[in-house]
């Protein structure tokens, strides 16, 4: 499998990769984990990826994409790989398809996880999380202890700044305006497989099991 997974923020991206990626028995890539360990090791593409974020500035292309060649370079993404979330705009998309071309190793598919708008605001704007261990609850669906503590280790829970509405709102809109050029570009390349990702998380899981091909 060779696959990259998309979704708006609160689809459940992370954890369906998880999911996916363990069944096939390839790695999870995730820009974010990429950028940190790059980071943690001080690498060349590492340092310089700092340099963009101590100054608030978005990381490259280009230094995203040389992160993304080194990462699959490594012996446990011979077989395969999921990317998880990137990439996120056409050029970025653009810039993949001649890594992996170069490295002959192109995608099999592109897996888009559609969930409405109002089911996203509604999963996001409900959600409270430790800021110490990471517990996440949900006001409705994992409702946290009456007391408003972690049930694990205490600490008082807290409404993130990325699941605040006006923020989710906010993020959904860059979301639509980013991903609808990206998903007709794969779609011209008849890669792209849309997955409703509505409904509990293993129902959701089989069904973009059944999408892939790769």
């Amino acid at each position: 499998m060779r696959a990259v997974l998309m979704g708006p923020p609160g689809a459940g991206k992370g954890t369906q990769a998880k999911f996916l990626a363990k069944d096939a028995a390839v790695p999870q890539i995730a820009t974010g984990d990429i950028l940190r360990k790059a980071r943690e090791e001080g690498t060349p593409l590492g340092r310089e990826a700092q340099s963009y974020m101590d100054r608030g500035d978005l990381v490259p292309d280009a230094v995203v994409i040389g992160l993304i060649e080194q990462r699959l370079s490594q012996q446990d993404a011979a077989q395969g790989f999921l990317l998880d979330g990137f990439p996120r705009t056409v050029p970025q998309a653009g810039a993949l398809d001649r890594l992996l071309e170069e490295m002959s190793q192109p995608l099999h598919d592109v897996l888009l996880i559609e969930v409405p708008e109002e089911a996203i605001v509604h999963r996001l704007s409900g959600r409270r999380t430790c800021p110490s261990c990471g517990r996440a609850y949900h006001v409705e669906t994992a409702p946290p202890p009456a007391d408003g503590r972690c049930g694990s280790c205490g600490s008082e829970l807290v409404t993130r700044p990325d699941d605040r509405l006006e923020t989710v709102q906010a993020r959904l809109k860059v979301y639509a305006e980013s991903t609808a050029p990206l998903r007709d570009y794969y779609a011209a390349r008849g890669l792209l497989r849309t997955v409703d990702g509505v409904g509990p998380v293993e129902e959701v899981t089989a069904r973009l099991k059944a999408a892939l091909r790769g």
